[in-house]
């Protein structure tokens, strides 16, 4: 049997990172939730006031068989901005930053070595702000988040922040496409 492991990543809005991560080969699940504040049991109106420190991110669920954790991060790091703290784009909070979780000793050390990777190659023009630390209590999203993008591609933000989003994914990414 096949066993699966758990990526939490925070990267902007995690409708964004939902789709993106929908389209992954080896990806047999994501789930946009919340993670990293202080309170319990957050809901989307809370976490976006800023107010409980919960970022938004999904977990998704993939097989290492099929695709690494590294190159997950690869094109997590493809599809935002990495140097800005606490926003992407106009989506403007702490809820946006740009966070990994871990999940294990291996995550930590592929997570180091990816950011120093792109750092060397000189990718971004600033230093990348993504924070790593080990992942906390995971508080699933509310129902309504969960393949918002299939669900509403004619709204404008889908189309005007996320297609581009999945564009690069499809550019940059083509031999990791479902």
């Amino acid at each position: 049997m096949e066993s699966n492991e758990i990526a939490i990543l925070g990267g902007g809005c995690f409708w964004c990172l939902d789709a993106v991560f929908t389209r992954v080969k080896g990806v047999n699940k994501v789930v946009p939730g919340y993670m990293g504040g202080a309170s319990q049991n957050p809901t989307y109106e809370s976490v976006c006031s800023g107010l409980t420190g919960h970022v938004e991110v999904v977990q998704v669920v993939f097989s290492p068989a099929n695709i690494t954790f590294s190159d997950l991060l690869r094109i997590f790091f493809t599809i935002h901005d990495p140097t800005t703290p606490n926003r992407q784009g106009a989506d403007v909070g702490s809820q946006y930053r740009s966070q990994i979780f871990t999940t294990s000793d291996v995550q930590i050390e592929d997570s180091m070595a990816v950011v120093t990777a792109l750092e060397a190659d000189g990718t971004w023009d600033s230093p990348i702000v993504t924070d790593v630390r080990p992942a906390e209590i995971f508080y699933v999203a509310e129902n309504y988040h969960h393949q918002y993008y299939e669900a509403n591609r004619s709204q404008p933000y889908c189309h005007y922040v996320i297609d581009p989003k999945v564009a690069k994914l499809q550019k940059s990414w083509e031999m990791f496409l479902k």
